[in-house]
């Protein structure tokens, strides 16, 4: 069950947070009222992250009011720049308030454990029982919190590698269809060049920062078939996990020895972003999710200027398997305070299937989807790019089929804590004010803390 203690704590703060909207910042409820309901159509809440441009909601919506009349969706957008920090602080607040809420999209598995925790969702399996399938069966990705299902995955986005082409080509180097994490930092090292401001970096690392991002401390866990994550399945520290280690010798080579990745104080300092590392051609390397699909052929914002091609997550040694690789999606959740639990539900099943094909800019996470589908669907996403000729075709599809989950470690409700500490000794590690094993031994103690603390 998920814990008393730290269930309570949070729900004290969003009580608190209730009593500061109720001073001001509330929403206004829209012209059908509280209950969403003007006489026989039925209005449905849908509270997202997701921007216009990366999910295509216009048409998408429309779909799914013309296959179901008297029922509308109205978007709740929010953030304007699809950030999912900025999008889940607007969330919380609207939670605690007495605004309509039916469906909510939740963009990580850690942001989804805490707001079950604290009930903002409810239990599906009863839909998902009468409508007789499984979540294991019809979906790529399993979201079972507790042993039960409080939301249904939409995209399915493994991670995957973006390469500037035409730097490959300037040193030489082939487009990897098949690599180790060695080869990378060996890339990296061939790909950098130039000195002080001028300097082009091999790749750049976008985390951790924050308490997120932590998959960038996570290279060469992520990528093993299981205990991919700090914590076990059974919630205990898998900090002795010779991966972690690795990861963190990892990056401390390539910053430090080879020089061959943006700096972390950098990162921080500049606030600097992937997108435009890359784009710019500041960095030639980006490891990262593929949400990137929408945006790899260049968009208004950030148009593309190179030849771009995508290679596959690095394996730790030779004889691991290719495509293994950390996959993101979207939890689409119904709220546990609507009042059109059964409507609301009925969307996020079509979303999650047919919605994702009409929407049009993700490969999606439901087994529906044939792998020789997927070269349809990337042509309708790279139509949405500014410069889709500029992108190896071969190389994306290659990969994305490639791709495959580990097995997901169901996420803690402090797991967040829990990325916070880590995050927090990496820091001290990479600014040289420790070294790897006190690193280690410093995050498993307050790890270990963190678990015991929530155990009570």
């Amino acid at each position: 069950m998920l814990n008393k203690k730290w269930q309570a704590g949070l729900l004290v703060g969003t009580l608190l947070l209730g009593l500061l909207s109720g001073c001001g910042g509330a929403k206004e409820q829209t012209a059908q009222g509280e209950s969403g309901q003007e006489g026989n159509k039925i209005n449905l809440r849908l509270y997202t992250y997701g921007t216009e441009e990366a999910y295509n909601w216009k048409e998408t919506l429309a779909a799914y009011e013309a296959k179901t009349p008297g029922v509308t969706i109205e978007l709740v957008q929010l953030s304007e720049k699809g950030d999912t920090q900025e999008a889940f602080k607007k969330l919380d607040l609207e939670a605690a308030s007495s605004a309509q809420m039916d469906i909510l999209m939740f963009s990580d598995p850690a942001g989804y454990a805490q707001r079950v925790a604290l009930g903002m969702a409810e239990p599906l399996d009863e839909y998902i029982a009468k409508d007789g399938f499984s979540v294991e069966e019809d979906y790529k990705v399993d979201t079972r919190l507790d042993g039960k299902v409080y939301a249904l995955p939409g995209k399915f986005n493994p991670w995957y590698v973006l390469l500037n082409k035409d730097h490959l080509k300037e040193a030489g180097l082939a487009v990897p269809t098949d690599w180790t994490w060695d080869d990378y930092a060996d890339y990296a090292k061939k790909l950098t060049q130039g000195e002080g401001s001028a300097k082009r970096y091999g790749t750049y690392f976008h985390g951790p920062q924050g308490g997120g991002w932590l998959e960038f401390l996570k290279l060469k866990m992520a990528n093993q078939p299981q205990d991919t994550d700090f914590l076990k399945a059974d919630g205990t520290s898998n900090l002795d996990n010779p991966t972690f280690r690795e990861t963190l010798e990892l990056r401390v080579r390539m910053e430090k020895e080879d020089q061959s990745s943006v700096p972390y104080t950098d990162m921080i300092s500049q606030k600097l972003n992937y997108r435009t590392q890359f784009f710019n051609q500041s960095a030639s390397m980006i490891t990262i999710g593929s949400w990137m699909n929408t945006e790899i052929g260049g968009t208004d914002k950030v148009p593309l200027e190179f030849e771009v091609a995508v290679a596959p997550f690095p394996k730790n040694k030779e004889g691991d398997p290719t495509g293994l690789t950390p996959v993101t999606t979207d939890y689409v959740a119904v709220a546990a305070k609507s009042k059109h639990k059964e409507e609301a539900y009925k969307f996020v099943r079509w979303y999650t299937t047919e919605g994702q094909v009409v929407q049009g800019k993700n490969i999606p996470a439901w087994q529906g989807v044939k792998s020789e589908q997927v070269e349809k669907i990337i042509d309708t996403i790279l139509a949405g790019t500014k410069s889709p000729e500029k992108v190896d075709k071969k190389s994306l599809i290659d990969t994305l089929v490639a791709s495959k989950a580990s097995a997901i470690v169901p996420p803690a409700p402090y797991q967040a804590e829990v990325y916070e500490a880590i995050n927090e000794e990496y820091e001290k590690l990479i600014l040289g004010n420790q070294d790897i094993d006190q690193t280690i031994r410093n995050s498993q103690e307050r790890v270990n803390k963190i678990i015991e603390s929530n155990q009570k």
